[in-house]
């Protein structure tokens, strides 16, 4: 390819050399320079690409993308072409989908945002095209699924040519459709720039996400968040969501809504919280823009919004109705109120939870099933904002009939500290907690301890199957670990 075929869609200023360069490939890393590759020199918040112009030029590269003004470049030889652009992260995104021949046009794509419910409304949208005979590719916290094969992705949304290399790959795979978590940061990083989603899905939003690494404030935090509306060409809202008006401001995209309160397109009623021996979830109708009566096997009011917004977007995109149906019914989400275990003992739940929302939300939806006692096992993250333990603590003080106060991913801090600042919070509640640091050892201690009709959340990790310590990720899956205690018990005649 000639480099004025990528350039289409970027605007750019030539500061020397000739778009008629042939070009192979894209790399922002100075590790993969070589011939035929353009370089993207991006300046971050530690590393300055532009400081490796003269290393990567050595190594063949003849194409270089800046931000920064001739002036402020080290000496470029005249048989290198140099293009200027005013944001290097977009035009990493714009030249990558060129690279790979528009690979998103070729497919329909679905992209999701949210503070909650973004992981679990992606699987719900999966799991209901799967139903539907159509193959389908996944992007999102769980990494990037295509057809069998899983890959492991370092951010919920991956950087613009990881992306797109990812769609290509979908597309050579067979898939019709994409479905994408599209994170604040993402769009704040330029990570989806040039992207035109067919269908952008807006679950909720809450105060999170906001720190020195994140986001300023709430305000930066929402803007970047209904930014995904100014890139779809139909978009369907949470009516519900207490900043509804602001998240569609300026929205220019074909709007729908799902509600349960509210008048909407598509609003759900009768919401029935089911407890069976094999089935823990809530049933419920649709009405508005469809009629289906939907049973979800996944428990809580707030997966009935999940799971609403996925049948919405379904019922858009023309999916038949019984594939909407069967795929609900049959939904499960690795770490997402994970019915892990059920049985006269105990129900025991892996959760994703973890800061003080979701926590309080999944609590609170699992006293709607009225169990003997709720037993939460969670800890928290070591560096990162003390507010989120002493929430935290607060909640599960004031919601769970008993805490186990354990380890998370500690990092780089003791998990003693960690517990110290959670202990602090749940004794202003005056509720029950005990503390066994060691998780595997908390996890043994709620199963063993159970009473007939107890519910067992163990939340924070969900789908991780690691625990990250002193810079160290140790092979740890909540789920494994469940497993493994009641095979024991069965082993003792316990269970």
């Amino acid at each position: 390819m000639r480099l004025k075929d990528w350039l289409e869609d970027v605007t750019y200023e030539l500061l020397q050399g000739s778009p008629e360069e042939e070009v192979t490939d894209v790399v922002y890393d100075s590790r993969k320079a070589a011939p035929g590759v353009v370089f993207v020199c991006m300046k971050g918040t530690r590393v300055d690409s532009h400081d490796f112009i003269p290393e990567v030029t050595k190594q063949g590269v003849r194409v270089l993308v800046v931000e920064k003004p001739a002036k402020e470049l080290p000496a470029i030889p005249e048989e290198i072409t140099v293009i200027r652009v005013e944001h290097a992260r977009e035009a990493l995104a714009v030249l990558s989908a060129a690279r790979f021949g528009y690979p998103l046009k070729k497919m329909t794509s679905i992209g999701v945002t949210g503070t909650k419910g973004k992981t679990t409304t992606t699987y719900m949208i999966k799991a209901i095209l799967e139903a539907a005979g159509r193959k389908v590719g996944l992007i999102g916290t769980a990494g990037a699924i295509i057809g069998s094969q899983t890959y492991q992705t370092r951010n919920t949304t991956p950087e613009s040519y990881e992306l797109q290399s990812y769609f290509a790959q979908m597309v050579e795979a067979g898939c019709e459709y994409v479905i994408m978590e599209v994170s604040s940061q993402g769009l704040k990083m330029h990570r989806v720039d040039g992207i035109r989603f067919d269908y952008g899905l807006f679950t909720n939003i809450s105060r999170d996400h906001i720190g020195p690494d994140e986001h300023a404030d709430f305000e930066e935090y929402l803007y970047y968040k209904s930014q995904l509306l100014r890139r779809c060409r139909v978009g369907l809202v949470n009516k519900d969501d207490d900043h509804y008006e602001d998240i569609i401001a300026q929205v220019d995209c074909e709007l729908h809504t799902f509600s349960l309160d509210a008048d909407s397109d598509f609003k759900a009623e009768n919401i029935r919280y089911v407890s069976e021996p094999d089935f823990v979830g809530v049933d419920f109708l649709v009405s508005g823009a469809c009629q289906l009566e939907v049973r979800l096997n996944i428990p809580g009011k707030f997966n009935v919004y999940n799971g609403l917004a996925a049948v919405g977007v379904c019922s858009l995109m023309g999916i038949p109705e019984d594939s909407i149906c069967h795929g609900m019914e049959h939904i499960y989400v690795n770490g997402r109120m994970e019915i892990v275990h059920t049985s006269p003992r105990c129900t025991v739940i892996v959760d994703y939870a973890h800061n003080e929302v979701s926590m309080e939300s999944l609590l609170s939806t699992l006293r709607e099933y009225h169990p003997k006692r709720l037993v939460c096992v969670f800890g928290c993250g070591g560096n990162r904002s003390k507010e989120r333990r002493y929430t935290m603590g607060e909640v599960g003080g004031r919601l769970a009939d008993l805490s186990i106060v354990t380890a998370d991913n500690s990092r780089y801090e003791k998990v003693e500290d960690i517990i110290a600042d959670i202990r602090g919070s749940i004794e202003k509640t005056g509720g029950a907690f005990i503390e066994i640091p060691d998780r595997r050892e908390a996890i043994e201690y709620s199963i063993v301890h159970a009473q007939p009709g107890d519910m067992i959340a163990v939340i924070g990790k969900g789908h991780e199957d690691y625990q990250e310590i002193n810079g160290v990720r140790y092979p740890f899956l909540d789920r494994q670990v469940i497993e493994e205690v009641f095979n024991k018990l069965e082993e003792q005649g316990m269970e």
